[in-house]
């Protein structure tokens, strides 16, 4: 773990800790981003780090330093930490110092980072989910990584508790919006066309993007048509050929179940098939603006 508050790296799991008068802990002031860790690299950091440092900006939270700065930081943790698999994850905090309501009386920005040995887990079996009666953030918070995750876990229990998987939320348009914490594609038309929701009022899914990309391949070998973003309707999604859930916790999960109704024919797609090999060897053998190399 790194802290900028000690401004070192340690491996003692007793000394990876916040302090409680930060703002982040008892006032929500903080924003945070990912990457994993495959093969001693590590995936899509840059783009992960773009959108921590706009959530950060859009939080109000200034940056403690530059981004190439934080960039070494973030290497140099995982390299200290010997992790060839797993996952980084990051935060930027208004600081510590006080336990009031602003971080006016000058508080110090802080950026903590933590790496999780994990293996990579795939599973390509598809999954329920079910419509999320939790209300979704509004826009001006939803596009922000923030550390405000309580809508984000009801959610998530509740779908547990109808015994699924994740829920889906709804935006205040009635449009799909998102998982949550991934986002949703379909195909349609035949299993012609890839369709994502917009990410206009939604969190922007770095994997989701970059999933967005790696279909163009699927366009050129005639397993697609086209790929598009756009407004999906609910009744429009659970008529879908395939749906799928896409992040880089889930990677790409197919969907065969929404509520009490089956998404094509309830069977895994080829096209949520395709994507996932297509992202895992981006993930493992990609072009160096999606992986950076660990020097351990």
């Amino acid at each position: 773990m790194y802290s900028s508050v000690v401004d070192g790296i340690t491996t003692d799991p007793a000394a990876m800790v916040l302090p409680l008068d930060d703002h982040m802990v008892h006032r929500g002031h903080g924003v945070f981003d990912t990457a994993m860790i495959v093969n001693g690299y590590l995936y899509e950091l840059d783009q992960h780090l773009d959108r921590i440092l706009r959530s950060a900006s859009m939080a109000k939270i200034p940056l403690p330093f530059d981004r190439e700065t934080i960039k070494r930081i973030l290497i140099q943790t995982v390299s200290v930490s010997e992790c060839r698999d797993g996952s980084l994850r990051y935060w930027l905090s208004a600081g510590p110092g006080d336990f009031l309501l602003s971080p006016s009386q000058g508080l110090k920005p802080t950026l903590y980072a933590i790496v999780i040995k994990t293996n990579l887990a795939i599973n390509p079996a598809g999954v329920k989910v079910v419509t999320s009666s939790i209300p979704i953030k509004p826009p001006e918070f939803a596009t922000v990584k923030s550390v405000n995750y309580l809508p984000n876990v009801l959610s998530q229990m509740e779908a547990e508790a109808k015994g699924a998987y994740a829920g889906i939320w709804l935006g205040e348009d009635g449009f799909i919006a998102e998982g949550p914490n991934m986002n949703v594609a379909f195909v349609v038309n035949g299993g012609k066309e890839l369709v994502m929701p917009r990410f206009d009022n939604v969190l922007s899914g770095c994997t989701a993007k970059r999933t967005l990309t790696l279909a163009e391949q699927l366009v050129s070998k005639g397993m697609l048509k086209s790929v598009k973003v756009m407004d999906v309707t609910v009744e429009d999604g659970k008529k879908a050929d395939e749906m799928m859930l896409i992040g880089s916790g889930v990677l790409i999960r197919p969907v065969i179940q929404w509520d009490e109704e089956f998404i094509g024919d309830g069977k895994e797609g080829p096209i949520a098939k395709a994507l996932l090999d297509l992202l895992l060897e981006d993930m493992r053998s990609g072009p160096p603006s999606v992986r950076v190399l660990v020097p351990y």
